[in-house]
C-alpha cells in the first residue's frame, strides 16, 4: 500500500490524489468524485504516509493502522460505530496501545472514513512498504577515507 500520493487537505473533507507538482502547488484529484484542482502549500497538506498515531509508547503509521482495520473486517468497509464508546472500544481492539489522552473520537472518526475510502478504491493491502533508508542501509558500507 503507497500512502505517500494520497493527501489530506486541511479544511475539505475527504482524500486526494495527487496528480502533479508545480513550483507553487499541486493538481490534486478529489477520490470521491473525480474532480480536479491546485492545492497550495498553506492549504495544509499532508501525505498518509506522514501521518501516524499516538501510542503509549510512540507512534504507529496510519498504513498500520488501516492494515490491523482490513485484517479485521476481512478486507471490507468498517461500518461507522454508533456512539463514542463503540468507537473507542473498536479503535481499542485495531490499536490497543493507542494514546487514549491524545487520539480523540473525531481522530478515529476520520481514520474510518479514509479507511473506507481507500477500501472503496482497492487501496488498502497487507503488503509492507520497504522504506528506502532500509534497502540503502543494506548495501554494505564503504570505509571513509
Amino acid at each position: 500500500m503507497d500512502l505517500s500520493k494520497i493527501l489530506s487537505i486541511t479544511g475539505k473533507g475527504g482524500l486526494f490524489k495527487l496528480i502533479s507538482r508545480a513550483p507553487n502547488n499541486f493538481i490534486v484529484e478529489s477520490l470521491a468524485d473525480g474532480h480536479r484542482f491546485p492545492a497550495f502549500s498553506h492549504d495544509g497538506v499532508a501525505t498518509l504516509d506522514n501521518i501516524a498515531i499516538f501510542t503509549e509508547e510512540g507512534e504507529v503509521s496510519l498504513q498500520s493502522v488501516f492494515q490491523s482495520i482490513y485484517k479485521k473486517e476481512n478486507g471490507a468497509k468498517k461500518e461507522m460505530p454508533k456512539d463514542n464508546d463503540a468507537l473507542k472500544a473498536y479503535f481499542a481492539e485495531v490499536l490497543p496501545e493507542y494514546d487514549r489522552e491524545r487520539v480523540y473520537v473525531s481522530n478515529m472518526k476520520k481514520v474510518i472514513l479514509w479507511y473506507n475510502t481507500l477500501v472503496d478504491h482497492n487501496m488498502v493491502d497487507l503488503e509492507e512498504e520497504k522504506p528506502a533508508e532500509a534497502e540503502a542501509s543494506s548495501e554494505p558500507a564503504t570505509p571513509a577515507e
